[in-house]
């Protein structure tokens, strides 16, 4: 038998060789009640991975034997039959030491990425294993698999067109004003998996966090290929100038939507960055969109697998910085209607709703509301993992411990990604109609981005005046008007939301 997780549900994790199943391999797929027991999951999320895997297990029809089992290893044991299985390999450390348990299962390499763990080890060994930069990393991936190039050189000269792609958000709209995404329908298989989540939850055997609406994410390779294509024809042109932006009243903006599909194995990052190539190729998108999007398939999501592995284990436990305070019940609960800061009750709103938010709100709203308060970095990853649609722990251990929290001391990025609210402020519409005010940090309307910026230079001072990215504000403080009230309002803020 062959046994596909949760998250390798695309044609491309059946294909023979490496530990693929042929042709006529029977197929299984486990759903275990154990891993929603585990953490307090998003209710949206539950609903997705389920919809998806039920969805996989109908295309497969009697090919495939479907087991809802309390654990994967009962499950397992019910349908194995003391046969050997294969199974690709896993994408957390806890699922591959499950795997490497098991008697009679044998696991292959990872699919689902485009760059081989091996081939990734032999050239981040090469240059040191220190500090990793993306930009290396992307172009070595641009070069081996001949995307966006011409010749050798890469298509208009340049490597990186970030200068382009920074824009704040039009002033004079509300919305991008672009075509909608892609939105799926439900059908009977998301009528079951509701119920069968209202029963868990009446039974008192799960608990989830957020609202779970209509399905928003594709569960289907075809709804997948659906969304790919939509947003290729109708958004891709417009996403590269406004990729950092955020509009309150328009959370999507021209993001493409399609992380949670990639991570569910529903699409091949090849197919997605070649296919937007083809529309630069082809003269229906700009350069500057185009390689905004590769460089968030091809590099960003490429480096975060691979780091998630190079660097180990204990990684995730990383903590240089020395923060332990917990999360407060107003964030793990989603309770946006607490909070009155306008652009973290926003976020947390979207959260709340939908389970997904662009990278944006996650890294320089959310994340560095954490990061300026001091919470444990590893309850925040939990909590990123956790709240997400497209959250899994090989995503949210680099993209949280190492950038957003910069709980390892710059072993992913050069400098902690935090500011105070004129970032804020430049970047989206936010902040006008709020009771704060960006460039206050003292007084009633002080705003809580700015203050609690200042608050975490003063008491990480001494690690990051000797940082080159970090060393001029930190000068600033000797002579920062306000700073202990600056101190006074952090160290009292304490739970309360801003």
């Amino acid at each position: 038998m062959h046994w596909l997780f949760g998250d390798q549900l695309g044609p491309h994790f059946l294909t023979p060789g490496d530990c693929g199943p042929g042709r006529d391999t029977p197929l299984l797929m486990i759903e275990a009640r154990s891993v929603f027991r585990r953490r307090r999951f998003h209710r949206a999320k539950a609903h997705l991975v389920l919809s998806a895997m039920r969805h996989r297990a109908v295309e497969l029809g009697d090919r495939v034997t479907y087991v809802r089992a309390d654990t994967y290893r009962e499950g397992l044991e019910r349908a194995a039959a003391g046969r050997p299985v294969t199974v690709h390999h896993p994408t957390s450390y806890a699922a591959v030491r499950l795997v490497r348990s098991l008697p009679r299962v044998s696991m292959g390499p990872a699919r689902g990425f485009m760059v081989a763990m091996d081939d990734f080890a032999q050239w981040a060994d090469g240059h040191g294993g220190g500090r990793l930069r993306q930009e290396d990393f992307y172009r070595w991936v641009r070069r081996s698999h001949d995307l966006l190039m011409d010749g050798g050189a890469p298509a208009g000269d340049r490597w990186n067109l970030d200068h382009d792609n920074r824009q704040p958000p039009p002033g004079d709209a509300s919305t991008l004003q672009v075509p909608p995404p892609y939105r799926p329908r439900e059908d009977g298989i998301d009528d079951e998996v509701r119920h069968d989540l209202d029963r868990w939850e009446s039974d008192g055997d799960v608990s989830f966090v957020g609202r779970d609406g209509p399905r928003a994410f594709p569960a289907s390779r075809a709804e997948a290929r659906a969304a790919l294509k939509r947003f290729l024809i109708h958004r891709l042109p417009t996403f590269g100038p406004y990729e950092d932006a955020v509009l309150a009243a328009d959370p999507v903006m021209s993001h493409s939507l399609l992380s949670s599909s990639l991570n569910l194995g529903l699409l091949d990052p090849a197919e997605c960055a070649e296919q937007a190539e083809a529309e630069w190729r082809t003269g229906r998108a700009p350069l500057n969109s185009v390689e905004g999007f590769v460089r968030q398939i091809a590099g960003w999501r490429e480096y975060v697998w691979q780091l998630y592995w190079y660097f180990g284990e204990e990684y995730r436990h990383s903590n240089v910085l020395r923060h332990t305070a917990p999360l407060p019940g107003w964030w793990n609960g989603l309770d946006a209607d607490a909070v009155e800061a306008r652009c973290l009750h926003t976020v947390l709103a979207q959260v709340r709703d939908t389970g997904w938010t662009h990278h944006i709100p996650r890294l320089m709203i959310l994340g560095s509301y954490a990061l300026q308060r001091g919470w444990d970095p590893a309850a925040v990853m939990d909590w990123f993992h956790r709240c997400f649609v497209d959250g899994y722990d090989w995503v949210m251990v680099p993209n949280v411990v190492g950038m957003s929290q910069y709980a390892d001391g710059g072993r992913m990025t050069t400098k902690p990604y935090t500011s105070g609210g004129a970032y804020v402020h430049r970047m989206s519409d936010l902040c006008g109609p709020c009771r704060y005010r960006p460039g206050d940090r003292t007084g009633e309307r002080a705003c809580p981005y700015t203050s609690g910026y200042w608050a975490f230079l003063d008491r990480h001072r001494e690690r990051l005046v000797h940082n080159h990215r970090t060393a001029r504000p930190v000068r600033r403080l000797e002579r920062l008007a306000g700073l202990d009230e600056v101190r006074h309002r952090e160290r009292t803020r304490g739970d309360a939301p801003p």
